[in-house]
């Protein structure tokens, strides 16, 4: 059975891509941290790194045992809290990735909350519209938009009704007029981000009777769909994004629906992690909580 100091070292070397810094953070001398990697290696009979003078980095073999060192690590830790007494509680590191737009705009003041009411949890939150690598990256959990691309990922809903919507500002409508079908979104300034590492300008809605799917045009384009938001409330032009990126904009009259007798895409949003193993007491709460964030946001939503 591996020991846990071992396991500690290994996640931690994984993490910081370096060894002596995984050292220093635990307050070991190099010597000691690179004989536990050593003797995990010799337990598992696997090499969990490729070292060389100048890298280290996972095998194979290392990316598939991270996920359940990880898990291991974590059962542990809620099992002493359990034992303390502290049921209820959450402590340790807690790292999570969002897009930029949903991460900024809408989950920081919820994360604000809930560690609040959990003092002794350390956060460190990821903000990117590329999707992190959960396998690869030093991840517990992924809120994206959309459906799993990855069949091995554990995918928990949260607002599985979430959809796109168009949107414009007010001043924007009152210069170009608002669209009354995506035909016309042809002649408007459509407002990009790129999804997928490319441009997002295939625009999909539907009604009782057809599917209706337009390429459209713009002079602005960004990879972050955040600064993308940001144009649409300054005026710029159209933005089709997610209803959870656009509800506090729209309650508060930045921004106006269009289309709204059209359903815009199914952009679904979920809690990713890499295996039920680390669906620990903490990723339950979490979920729980942004869970009834999401759905206080959705009960606005503009379609039926």
């Amino acid at each position: 059975m591996p020991r846990f100091d071992d396991l500690q070292i290994f996640v931690r070397t994984a993490e910081r891509g370096s060894l002596s810094a995984a050292a220093r953070e635990l307050e070991l001398s190099p010597a000691v941290a690179s004989a536990a990697l050593k003797r995990l290696e010799t337990e598992l009979d696997v090499r969990l790194f490729a070292r060389s003078t100048r890298s280290l980095r996972l095998t194979a073999e290392g990316e598939l045992y991270l996920a359940h060192a990880r898990a291991a690590l974590q059962s542990l830790d809620d099992g002493r809290q359990l034992l303390a007494g502290g049921k209820s509680e959450i402590a340790g590191n807690f790292q999570v990735s969002a897009p930029s737009d949903f991460g900024r705009n809408v989950l920081l003041p919820w994360l604000d909350e809930f560690q609040a009411l959990h003092p002794r949890m350390s956060l460190r939150l990821l903000i990117s519209d590329r999707q992190a690598d959960l396998y690869r990256q030093p991840v517990d959990v992924a809120f994206r938009l959309g459906l799993p691309g990855d069949s091995n990922l554990v995918a928990l809903p949260l607002a599985p009704d979430n959809r796109r919507v168009l949107c414009g500002s007010p001043e924007y409508f009152a210069r170009h007029g608002k669209p009354r079908h995506p035909d016309e979104l042809q002649r408007h300034n459509c407002l990009l981000y790129m999804l997928g590492g490319r441009a997002h300008e295939r625009w999909r809605f539907s009604d009782s009777r057809r599917q209706h799917e337009v390429t459209v045009h713009g002079d602005r384009l960004c990879d972050d769909a955040d600064v993308v938001r940001r144009w649409a409330v300054a005026g710029h032009g159209l933005v089709y994004k997610s209803w959870l990126d656009v509800a506090a904009d729209v309650h508060a009259g930045r921004l106006e629906v269009a289309l709204a007798n059209y359903l815009g895409e199914a952009t679904p949003m979920n809690l990713f992690c890499t295996h039920r193993a680390q669906l620990s007491r903490a990723v339950a709460q979490l979920r729980e909580f942004v869970q009834l964030r999401c759905a206080e946001l959705m009960h606005e939503r503009p379609w039926s």
